[in-house]
């Protein structure tokens, strides 16, 4: 089965393809949000003037025609409301073009499968970071396939608390990987540290750490911010870990890309004989590829809707998404 899959949460717009759990191709078109941020507005257009292109360039490397696509599936949420529009409504024209079913897919969700397929995961506790989303998530099989949520932040994703910190510091471009790059020979400083149970809160780091500026080094408070943050999220994980009895942790979302915290987890996981599992950065970062490799496997699996049912939902649960 060929499905193809869009992507448009938040800042990128992403094509893939897949066949039979084989990602095909993975193409993406990524507003540059600079030092302001998102403006959901600008960002919409700048997918919608850009996705025609992106759907190209995606079928080209995938070595496939339109006609080939046997279903479509697209990010139904979590998200910002105008981008996740241009997706939904790149699908649904699809899909009735071609006569093919459609399947809503819950973002989170497909961060979190694309992981597990490529790190080889079978149960694992999954630590899923990125932007807008902080979540531990653990796999569960009745009453149908799902991800519950054992463990999530209280106010702000990490990614955002990151990505505003390294805004404040004016640093180019302005996301956490900048903050991973300054914190390098970094010292620690003492900041507000917070976690309650499974649970967590970054607020407070991200507003004693901002108090700070012009009184520490750039690459100090880049260490502890990151390290302060890390170290939360590993106790969480481990928690919930030990609590689920799981030999096996996954990391996915965009902050699943630094190295520093997989190398944390990955020590944690050692204490406890634990693997730790994950996907390329090109998954871990928005894509349309991991939206079609769910949407193949909930195809297959029966769970489509009808074109006209397919809408978005801004506040869209992972552990409201069936996902078999």
């Amino acid at each position: 089965m060929i499905v193809i899959g869009m992507e448009s949460s938040a800042h990128t717009f992403g094509v893939g393809v897949v066949e039979d759990g084989k990602v095909l191709s993975n193409e993406k078109a990524m507003y540059n949000i600079g030092s302001t941020g998102m403006i959901p507005g600008e960002v919409a257009k700048f997918h919608s003037e850009n996705a025609a292109d992106v759907f190209g360039r995606a079928l080209e490397s995938a070595g496939i025609t339109s006609k080939e696509i046997e279903g479509v599936g697209y990010t139904m949420g979590p998200g910002l409301g105008p981008c996740l529009e241009v997706a939904q409504l790149s699908a649904r024209t699809v899909a009735k073009r071609l006569g093919v079913r459609i399947v809503p897919v819950n973002h989170c969700a497909a961060h979190a499968e694309i992981a597990r397929h490529y790190g080889k995961l079978a149960d694992p506790i999954m630590l899923y970071v990125s932007g807008g989303n902080s979540q531990i998530l653990a796999l569960e099989r009745k009453p149908y396939l799902h991800y519950s949520v054992v463990g999530e932040t209280f106010d702000i994703g990490v990614g955002n608390m990151l990505d505003s910190f390294a805004r404040r510091l004016r640093l180019r471009p302005a996301w956490g990987s900048s903050i991973e790059k300054h914190a390098r020979g970094g010292k620690y400083i003492e900041l507000p540290y917070t976690v309650k149970g499974m649970d967590f809160s970054f607020t407070g780091l991200a507003t004693k750490a901002t108090e700070m500026i012009g009184r520490a080094k750039i690459s100090d408070l880049c260490f502890s911010i990151q390290e302060t943050a890390f170290a939360a999220l590993c106790e969480a994980t481990e928690r919930a870990m030990l609590l689920k009895n799981k030999k096996e942790i996954g990391i996915c979302g965009g902050v699943a890309q630094n190295k520093k915290l997989k190398d944390m987890l990955r020590e944690m996981g050692k204490e406890h004989g634990a693997v730790l599992g994950f996907a390329p950065d090109e998954f871990n970062a928005d894509n349309g590829g991991m939206v079609a490799y769910l949407a193949e496997r909930m195809l297959k699996e029966g769970i489509y809707c009808k074109i006209t049912d397919c809408l978005i939902r801004q506040k869209y649960r992972v552990d409201a998404a069936r996902l078999g």
